[in-house]
């Protein structure tokens, strides 16, 4: 993109070499702000001083100092079941994208799939120069060359969950068939499940010659003979999901009751959880003295043997943030899947605010005066009157507690269920169902239009209230799921799933597609501000309208694109995204929002880029433009290095002189070049900005 922009200023005799006022300049771009940090932990794994651990949606995490502080490993946007270490060798299983290695600590990583037909890999092991792979729905693979190529072993189809080694004993963990043994790695395989009567099998791990079982439903299973025979120990009946041996005792993480750990083998059993703020604890791993346990809200360390227990997650990123983040006055709230983020900065830090809070999958947010409400997937709505310091649960009357969306109207309150809608009109102490003539009741979003009420659902479109829910009647937006709502001034906007955006200006009485440009049409978010309009969609991340969805163009300079988008909210200056994978994502809105105006209705001869005014600027210019047929219209800013710093707009406009103000906020003074192309038409002028 450099050298074509020099050239193409040469060529337009506008390039000569004027650096004497240059500086180093500030790029346009969307900032990951400094948290929400916690995270679904699905596996954890130690080598040496490092610490990894994997994050569901999330990549690979690292974290050199016990916890103190996590780095995102290069990584990312992936579902990391687990890991195995093989010399500098660390590998990564992943859930759908197959196995990846790094030679380096995390810093890089490649796929090394030839030969592996499953992609779903549960569990990874390593015995000697193999490495096996245990994978969702195909059985065992063995690699003998570091993943460069994949063979299946005779332990074919099957869903594989967790591996063991014991000398030249490879034992795997099977979800449904209990344990198998194979003693010639992977060439064969035999059933070694007398007296394990819970064949779903979630982890494996070795003690001296002792063997351990944990299953789901049945507890902990003891084979003294390599899985001749099992017995059940102290722990049973629960679901067990992880263990860790460090010496004499062993440790499991179980799925809601948090950790036990046993110094007999088993034989008795003592649950040590204090200071552990989530009782579903996925993944354990031991170092040195320090025993780490990954769960549902991030990772917690232990230096007592599970005495005590302090969350370590600085930069461990949340991976799902799927609720709409709320606006308070100068408080943001963003809600994830460990609970509620505070920040009174603009991102700059979070603070977890969860106390009572006791289901913290939270999908929906809502201010009401001094009021926050949180919707969560299964706990019903709480409430916290002190900007979430504590939550109290209202759910009096609610008799369904998935709650997807909440709506505020004056006094009323409305909750968007799995089975329907629920109004309160006292702040969540008493609720009623309001579902007449909503013959669609999974409801995933909901907007208030001034006494309009609308209700966006799973596989029955849109449907409007104007009577606070009392009854309801379909609009005529058929489409199947509607993910968004967005209400701006007359207009009333939808978000899908694979149709993109709807725009209905008549209260939903009829709709009309509005995607030209948004070449994502899974759209999770809307926002609005005041002419411009936003989506966030799957793996497209950002776009931007300016006249009501007529045209798209793409905002995602600085690390948005091929991202999932799941909120969107306008704050003072700047616009936030949720984003599943990455935490709270921020950038300025002068960045993003330009004012573009038709000057005459005349069509010129010919296009034509005119010289910005004023020059020198500082900090705004506007500069003219003429296209002669309608056209995608793209005008950028680049600086004398030839380096895109701007992305002015990038869209459909018709024939016609143009005019557009553009703000250099954040840039800093110096030469810098605009470039207008249009159908087979570029220009580019300079400019100086002087601050």
């Amino acid at each position: 993109m450099k050298n074509f922009l020099l050239l193409r200023l040469w060529r337009t005799g506008l390039f000569f070499c004027v650096l004497l006022l240059w500086q180093p300049v500030s790029q346009a771009q969307w900032i990951q702000t400094n948290g929400p940090y916690g995270g679904m932990v699905t596996t954890l794994a130690v080598s040496g001083t490092n610490i990894f651990a994997g994050i569901h949606d999330g990549g690979v995490f690292l974290s050199t100092n016990n916890g103190t502080s996590w780095t995102n490993t290069g990584l990312t946007d992936k579902f990391v079941n687990a890991f195995a270490f093989s010399g500098t060798n660390i590998f990564a299983g992943t859930h759908g994208n197959g196995v990846f290695l790094s030679t380096n600590n995390g810093t890089n990583w490649t796929a090394v799939n030839t030969g592996l037909t499953n992609a779903y890999v549960q569990s990874l092991a390593v015995s000697g120069t193999n490495l096996f792979a245990g994978t969702w729905g195909g059985g065992v693979f063995l690699s003998t060359n570091n993943g460069t190529s994949w063979t299946n072993t005779g332990l074919a189809g099957g869903d594989i969950v967790s591996f063991a080694v014991s000398g030249t004993n490879l034992f795997v963990g099977t979800w449904g068939y209990g344990v198998f043994l194979s003693t010639n790695n992977g060439t064969s395989w035999t059933a070694v499940n007398t007296g394990l009567n819970y064949t779903r099998v979630n982890s494996l791990a070795v003690s001296g010659t002792n063997l351990f079982a944990g299953t789901w439903g049945g507890g902990v299973f003891l084979s003294t003979n390599n899985g001749t025979s099992w017995t059940n120990t102290g722990l049973a009946g629960g679901d067990i999901v992880s263990f860790a041996v460090s010496g004499t005792n062993l440790f499991v993480g179980t799925w809601g009751y948090g950790v036990f750990l046993s110094t007999n083998n088993g034989t008795s059993w003592t649950a040590v959880n204090t200071g552990l703020t989530n009782a579903y604890v996925r993944s354990l791993a031991v170092s040195g003295t320090n025993i780490f346990a990954g769960t549902n809200v991030g990772v917690f360390l232990s230096t007592n043997n599970g005495t005590s227990w302090t969350a370590v997650n600085t930069g461990l990123t949340n991976t799902s943030l799927r609720s709409p983040i709320a606006v308070s006055g100068t408080n943001l709230f963003a809600g994830t899947n460990v609970g509620v983020f505070l920040s009174t900065n603009n991102g700059t830090s979070w603070t977890a605010v969860n106390t009572g809070l006791t289901n913290t999958r939270v999908n929906s947010l809502a201010v009401s005066g001094t009021n926050l409400f949180a919707g969560t997937d299964g706990g019903g709505v709480f409430l916290s009157t002190n900007n979430g310091t504590s939550w109290s649960a209202v759910n009096t009357g609610l008799t369904k507690m998935f709650v997807n969306a909440l709506a505020v109207s004056g006094t009323n309150l409305f909750a968007g269920t799995d089975g329907g809608v629920f109004l309160s009109t006292n702040n969540g102490t008493n609720w009623t169902a309001v579902n007449t003539g909503l013959t669609y009741t999974h409801v995933w979003s909901l907007a208030v239009s001034g006494t309009n009420l609308f209700a966006g659902t799973s596989g029955g479109g849109v449907f409007l209230s104007t009577n606070n829910g009392t009854s309801w009647a379909h609009t005529g937006l058929n489409y199947n799921r509607v993910l968004s709502l967005a209400v701006s001034g007359t207009n009333l906007f939808a978000g899908t799933d694979g149709g993109g955006v709807f725009l209905s200006t008549n209260n939903g009485t009829s709709w009309t597609a509005v995607n030209t440009g948004l070449t994502k049409m899974f759209v999770n978010a809307l926002a609005v501000s005041g002419t411009n309009l936003f989506a966030g969609t799957l793996v497209g991340g950002v776009f931007r309208s300016t006249n009501n969805g007529t045209s798209w163009s793409e905002v995602n300079t600085g690390g948005l694109a091929n991202t999932s988008v799941w909120s969107l909210a306008v704050s003072g200056t700047n616009l936030f995204a949720g984003i599943g994978g990455g935490g709270v994502w921020r950038r300025p809105l002068s960045e993003m929002i330009t004012s573009v105006e038709k000057l005459t209705t005349e069509v010129p001869a010919h296009f034509s880029l005119g010289q910005n005014y004023p020059n020198p600027f500082n900090p705004t210019t506007r500069i003219k433009f003429a296209i002669p047929e309608n056209s995608k219209v793209t005008l950028e800013v680049f600086n004398a290095l030839g380096e895109k710093v701007r992305q002015l707009f990038n869209t459909y406009l018709d024939a016609g002189f143009y005019e557009m103000e553009f703000h250099a906020e954040g840039l800093a003074s110096g030469v810098y070049y605009y470039m207008l192309k249009a159908n087979n038409y570029v220009m580019a002028k300079k400019m100086l900005l002087l601050k």
